[in-house]
């Protein structure tokens, strides 16, 4: 699933290549995947794109005041094409395309374009035309950003306390609570803490809070920092390539050299590293356990 990096360069990718050219139309070929109405699809066509933006995980096309706010879900991606068909996409089919965005450029022999596509039958991906980004219910509850100057040590101290004894993990993934931070890098984050993804929330003492805000800050900067200037079709590969822990079962931890285990649940699973994160004792898991007896 894209997180807050991941987005983030998406959106820096896009703001260069789209910010001053103008929409020439937007084909929908998965008609579950647009969640508004009004204003209608048809109001990108023509505009002028003035920016393109993040809040938490949506990506945000400013054009001409008309917003193009698209949510990737867990198997969502956006692919930029030098030269689109130029038959419009339609929908059916087993085809991933859920909406392509064509460029109008008249010094091009073909339109360039960017397809919004989604792997997999699991349907997630969300696309909404608004006239502001808070029309969006997703981004109108989004909890603060964690790479913003606003996000202090007091700021995470007081979501702690607020979230009582919710494992530490899960808070972190609520997007109501922090925004941006997914499955892949709240496991990076309690790693580089040293921190169980299960400890109680308000249970940190002002050192265990400084770490962790530090390793929020940091480990999502980092991960920005290296996804800064690549294209979309490099991102998946970078960000795989850098986890510690994330999607690591089995292997050795690069820090201690113990094995990443894993914990499961219905439909998601963590990673972490015993020696650096518990005190060396294995967390439970209730789901293998069940399967083992």
């Amino acid at each position: 699933m894209p997180e807050l990096p991941e987005v983030e360069a998406l959106a820096q990718d896009l703001r260069g290549r789209l910010v001053g050219r103008a929409i020439s139309r937007v084909d929908l070929a998965a008609f579950s995947a647009l969640k508004t109405f009004d204003p209608p699809l048809q109001a990108l066509h023509g505009t002028l794109v003035d920016d393109v933006t993040r809040h938490g995980k949506f990506l945000d096309v400013d054009a001409s005041g008309v917003h193009l706010v698209v949510h990737l879900a867990r198997a969502g991606w956006i692919r930029w094409r030098d030269a689109v068909p130029a038959t419009p996409a339609r929908p059916g089919g087993k085809n991933p395309l859920a909406a392509r965005v064509v460029i109008d450029d008249p010094d091009l022999d073909a339109q360039p374009g960017l397809d919004i596509t989604e792997a997999g039958t699991k349907k997630g991906l969300a696309i909404y035309v608004v006239r502001d980004p808070q029309e969006v219910e997703g981004i109108a509850r989004l909890g603060p950003d964690p790479l913003s100057d606003d996000f202090t040590p007091e700021v995470l101290r007081a979501i702690l306390d607020r979230e009582g004894r919710k494992q530490i993990k899960g808070v972190m993934r609520m997007q109501s609570i922090i925004a941006g931070i997914g499955n892949a890098y709240s496991d990076e984050i309690l790693h580089a803490a040293r921190m169980s993804p299960f400890k109680p929330a308000n249970s940190l003492e002002d050192d265990d809070l400084a770490t962790l805000h530090d390793a929020i800050r940091t480990t999502l900067g980092d991960a920005v920092a290296r996804s800064s200037g690549l294209a979309a079709s490099e991102l998946k590969g970078e960000k795989k390539s850098n986890l510690a822990v994330h999607g690591r079962t089995g292997q050795a931890c690069p820090v201690c050299g113990d094995v990443v285990r894993e914990v499961s649940f219905a439909d998601s699973s963590l990673q972490y590293c015993a020696t650096c994160q518990t005190g060396g004792k294995p967390l439970a898991d209730r789901r293998m356990s069940r399967l083992l007896k």
